[in-house]
């Protein structure tokens, strides 16, 4: 091996431990996001209670807008989408790095060094994929009941919009006097 490539050998070692860390950590998120899925789920089947984070948060604040819902929307979905989408990444990385160590106890004759080096690679990728598989369904779910909140909202908006101008039409206030 010319310095070039033991360097790129050396570095893709540097970054195991680091990416099986990150795995460790959406793995743990995905777990805690399928747990709290869950529960809302259970909580809106079995009780009638709405999983509504954007009707609070319009109901605080009259003046929002529907761009504002909108970003929420992204802000709440955002670390699924990112779980979703890079635990694959970062388990097919876990998976290569090993490799070249497997190939070099294969040609030195040690097939349990080689054993070692694959029963790391494929829990890795196992746990990305899982990590992923979770956190896909949750966002995809959770999604359909954010976007059918904003439905909502914009639809009750509407109704009060129309219920005010039909009793402002009923009942005109004087020139010179605001509601």
């Amino acid at each position: 091996m010319n310095a070039i490539e033991q360097l790129m050998f050396d570095v893709s070692g540097f970054f195991m431990l680091p990416v099986l860390l990150v795995l460790c950590v959406m793995f743990l998120h995905a777990l805690y996001s399928m747990g709290s899925f869950l529960y809302d789920l259970g909580a809106k089947r079995f009780f009638g209670r709405r999983y509504a984070p954007l009707s609070q948060i319009a109901a605080q604040s009259p003046t929002i807008t529907l761009e504002d819902l909108e970003l929420r929307l992204l802000k709440e979905l955002e670390a699924l989408r990112i779980t979703s989408r890079v635990a694959p990444l970062l388990g097919l990385v876990a998976t290569m790095i090993p490799m070249g160590p497997a190939l070099i106890a294969v040609a030195n004759g040690d097939s349990v060094g080689m054993a070692e080096q694959l029963v790391v690679a494929f829990a890795a990728v196992i746990v990305a994929l899982l990590a992923a598989a979770m956190t896909y369904v949750v966002l995809m779910v959770r999604r359909r009941w954010l976007l059918a909140e904003i439905n909502d909202w914009l639809a009750e908006r509407e109704r009060t919009r129309t219920a005010r101008h039909a009793s402002e039409a009923l009942h005109p206030q004087p020139a010179g006097v605001r509601a």
